[in-house]
């Protein structure tokens, strides 16, 4: 199983960016689906989560800016950023709780990143 994270890259202030994460593999069924960030020095913060019937949570940093969504029949989230600040420049992670067909145990998954960096 994996999940890989794309679409980060280098944008203005106030600009939008829109990354996906998709999850690969034997995969029997996925819960919660999320997005993490972290910047060196700075804890890890949960930017925004979604469980498998849709409902959402925000980090309130990001309310009212990001929007996470998901596409169950292709195991994929997308997370949706609008309104970007310098200080949302970070590694964005996503993760997944899932139950993977070689285990049949809920295990939480999480991809490499992909970078987000805010210009002034």
């Amino acid at each position: 199983v994996q999940l890989q994270a794309s679409g980060g890259g280098l944008v203005q202030a106030g600009g939008s960016l829109r990354l996906t994460c998709a999850a690969s593999g034997s995969i029997i069924m996925i819960n919660d689906m999320g997005w993490y960030r972290q910047s060196p020095g700075k804890q890890r913060e949960l930017v925004a989560s979604i469980t498998s019937t849709g409902s959402t949570n925000y980090a309130d940093s990001v309310k009212g800016r990001f929007t996470i969504s998901r596409d169950n029949a292709k195991n994929t989230v997308y997370l949706q950023m609008n309104s970007l600040k310098p200080e949302d420049t970070s590694v964005y992670k996503c993760s997944a709780r899932l139950l993977p067909t070689a285990t049949v145990r809920w295990a939480n998954y999480s991809g490499q990143g992909t970078l987000v960096t805010v210009s002034s």
